[in-house]
């Protein structure tokens, strides 16, 4: 009993309870020196399926293939940005920590977003190198990893090959810590099906048919952002990693990279969440990624 007792006061330290490391991030990134780019959106134009403003242009598609339990139902946002910057990263309740979440469509209302999608969930795990608008909130690597740079590139990385002041240093503006790396120098990567990215107590497989969220680095300030809806027979039955990886290489992604899945798929535009997810509504996730008005 004493041992059950140990365990479960364990579990809830680690996974349910809040451990807030910084209480106000925006106040936090500003002392760090972080700026961004800022939109002047005085001549933004938006429809049911766009957005642009400066140069910065968002379309939205929704694309369904197959038939029965076999359909797949996806949403594709295609961002051309005039300034790498301008894809920012925002995390739950503005504060930095462990377990600590809001909806999607929440924090990005929070910070006016016009454009979110959830991301790498940094919150659910103490290791990983989390970079964020240009600021260092966690130094430990741990895995695999995806850095996008003020020059409008991005790239796959081992996290424990290198350091947080030297991505930094670098010209690194956001990193992800999730995985695995889909695609790299165009070509889908080999074992993605085999891949589990945590072992630790509450993690499951991420393989099989699946919910998804992906990004793919297409060119230089341009960026496609995928999500796959799933568990819903007759709509969508979620994808593979393997199939994730050929949807982004037929969106023309050179690199591709796996975030958090699963009942935290969402993809927000324009003030409403357009996909369906899987728990039937929003599951609250630790961060996202976001263009702003």
């Amino acid at each position: 009993m004493a041992t059950a007792a140990t365990a479960s006061t364990w579990a809830l330290n680690e996974y349910v309870v809040d451990h807030v490391q910084i209480d106000d991030v925006t106040s936090f990134e500003s002392e760090a020196g972080s700026s961004g780019t800022t939109l002047n959106t005085s001549n933004a134009t938006s429809t049911s399926d766009s957005w642009s403003a400066d140069g910065t242009t968002i379309k939205v598609s929704k694309i369904q293939s197959g038939s029965g339990d076999d359909t797949i139902t996806y949403f594709v946002a295609d961002l051309t940005l005039t300034d790498a910057t301008v894809l920012r990263s925002a995390f739950a309740n503005n504060e930095f920590g462990e377990n600590i979440i809001e909806n999607t469509s929440s924090i990005a209302a929070d910070n006016d977003a016009v454009f979110a999608v959830n991301g790498d969930y940094y919150g659910f795990r103490d290791a990983g190198i989390v970079i964020r608008n240009g600021v260092i909130f966690r130094s430990e690597g741990a895995r695999g990893g995806l850095a996008f740079f003020t020059d409008g590139h991005a790239e796959l990385y081992d996290e424990t090959a290198t350091t947080a002041k030297k991505l930094l240093a670098g010209g690194v503006w956001n990193t992800l810590s999730f995985g695995p790396a889909l695609i790299k120098d165009g070509a889908v990567l080999s074992g993605i099906d085999e891949i589990e990215i945590d072992t630790n107590f509450g993690n499951h497989s991420i393989q099989g048919q699946q919910p998804r969220t992906a990004l793919g680095i297409v060119d230089t300030n341009h960026v496609v952002a995928v999500v796959v809806d799933g568990r819903d027979n007759g709509y969508s039955r979620g994808v593979t990693l393997p199939e994730l990886a050929v949807i982004m290489q037929g969106l023309g992604a050179k690199t591709a990279y796996n975030l958090d899945g699963g009942g935290s798929s969402t993809m927000y535009f324009q003030g409403e969440v357009i996909n369906r997810p899987s728990n039937g509504g929003e599951r609250g996730t630790s961060d996202i990624l976001y263009i702003g008005r």
